[in-house]
């Protein structure tokens, strides 16, 4: 029963930041805002709904029970969930799924911002691995991470040149990434 309980809220907690997507998107755009990345975007809808079909089949074929430490992975799990809600309230309408850059805007540095850049994908590769581990689900641990940090290796590269390219983001982060339209490789 709690496997049901736990799945379904994170189901229907990935529905709801779909609609705020969504909200934000269409807001951000108004704004002049445009989307960077649209041709992973894809692939990365189906990583976390393959993530879902796994676990949930993992379970089921396997019939797979909750962990011995289930109680220290919930807790990591719910502490994880904090940190979600966190980055969202602390990014407000930039807060996305997509990759979508304002142009001139300030790059928030709040919240879990202040301590690291990404604190989102962070929240991410938690899940990604604390949810099998929950129910002895290793397979999709263990397949779903190592994807999850492929998709990464992709999106975050593109997302940091965007923001370098148009917002304050090198400045705030003080971080030597280069642009590939100015080719500036220094700070």
């Amino acid at each position: 029963m709690i496997i049901v309980v736990i799945i379904a809220f994170v189901v229907i907690q990935r529905l709801v930041e779909v609609l705020i997507a969504k909200g934000n998107e269409k807001k951000m755009k108004a704004l002049g805002a445009y989307e960077v990345g649209q041709s992973h975007y894809p692939f990365m809808i189906a990583l976390h709904v393959s993530f879902f079909i796994s676990l949930i089949g993992e379970i089921l074929i396997f019939n797979r029970q909750p962990s011995p430490i289930f109680i220290w992975l919930f807790a990591l799990f719910l502490l994880t969930q904090g940190l979600r809600i966190w980055c969202l309230a602390s990014l407000g309408q930039y807060w996305n799924t997509k990759i979508i850059i304002l142009p001139g805007a300030n790059v928030v540095k709040k919240g879990p911002y202040l301590f690291f850049r990404h604190p989102n994908y962070l929240v991410v590769c938690i899940e990604i691995l604390v949810l099998p581990l929950m129910f002895q689900a290793y397979f999709t641990a263990i397949c779903f991470t190592l994807l999850n940090f492929a998709m990464l290796s992709v999106r975050i590269p593109l997302e940091e040149r965007a923001l370098v390219e148009v917002t304050n983001y090198k400045d705030q982060f003080k971080k030597n990434v280069s642009s590939p339209l100015t080719n500036d490789n220094h700070n």
